[in-house]
């Protein structure tokens, strides 16, 4: 059963088996939803069924964890994915050492492969707006730059974003990652798109977490993405995780490696403003 976006109330109520007495829009594809019991949800639409379907796989399998905080979903049909709202409070220092610790411990309940999709997730996921594939592979160097890194670099190249001459400073990082990875470390149940805004500071005083683009990774990759574009308390997060989870010694000299993935889908979707950033992260690498 298929809705048209006109009417997100109408979606809530085929999902939660309630009638909807509220709609906000809050975007083309985000609608907040009152329910006749007083609870409020969101309405998503998704960018096709795909996305949908491994959304609400991601959450679901971050929750299953038990450790940080995570959106109850209540349904997907088609392109439709309904979770809870959360209402948002202000960034705390405590909720930031917590969620380091909830981050740690999600983590470590791990995955049962580098690049395995949650259960129910599609193989053809998505990042933000961008496609991501979820198959495995044996080894964490070799399956990103396989399935993370060069896809991206190929798709910026042939779109002119990257320069042919460019890309093998990129290539180079590939090839080297086997010891720029540093220790071998298991499978990760990664969140995958960690970066500031999907991450909720809820008014219970937890960090919630959203917008997956969960699969079986590295950990030091979500937090690489945090640092990305920052993140409020951000020490406090680090200190939290270390303590319950130390990371394998010089973790920051890497945080570069990681951040390729990231940057090289923003210079897919948004230009060569990021295609130079992960350029000069890569040559960073390099000589680091």
């Amino acid at each position: 059963m298929h809705h048209n976006f006109e009417d997100p109330g109408a979606v809530a109520a085929h999902l939660t088996g309630r009638t909807a007495t509220g709609v906000r829009r809050l975007s083309g594809t985000l609608a907040e939803v009152t329910l006749d019991d007083g609870r409020m949800v969101m309405v998503k639409r998704g960018d096709g069924d795909r996305a949908a379907q491994a959304e609400a796989a991601g959450l679901r399998w971050l929750a299953e964890a038990g450790t940080v905080r995570i959106p109850a979903v209540h349904g997907q049909d088609g392109p439709w994915l309904v979770t809870d709202r959360v209402a948002t409070g202000r960034p705390s220092a405590e909720a930031a050492q917590r969620l380091g610790r909830e981050l740690a411990a999600l983590h470590t309940a791990g995955a049962p492969a580098f690049g395995a999709p949650p259960p129910g997730g599609p193989e053809d996921a998505r990042i933000g707006l961008a496609p991501m594939r979820n198959v495995t592979g044996p080894d964490w160097p070799r399956w990103y730059a396989e399935h993370r890194v060069l896809p991206y670099l190929r798709r910026a190249v042939d779109e002119g974003t990257v320069r042919g001459t460019e890309a093998p400073v990129i290539e180079r990082v590939c090839e080297r990652l086997p010891e720029l990875a540093g220790p071998v470390e298991p499978p990760a149940r990664l969140h995958g798109d960690l970066w500031n805004g999907n991450v909720l500071w809820g008014a219970d005083g937890h960090a919630w977490l959203i917008d997956p683009a969960a699969h079986g990774g590295h950990r030091e990759t979500d937090l690489a993405m945090l640092h990305l574009f920052g993140c409020p308390h951000l020490d406090r997060v680090l200190d939290g995780y270390q303590e319950a989870a130390p990371l394998a010694d010089e973790w920051p000299d890497r945080i570069g490696v990681h951040q390729l993935f990231p940057l090289l889908v923003h210079a897919v979707l948004f230009g060569r403003g990021y295609a130079e950033q992960a350029l000069a992260t890569a040559e960073s690498a390099l000589t680091g």
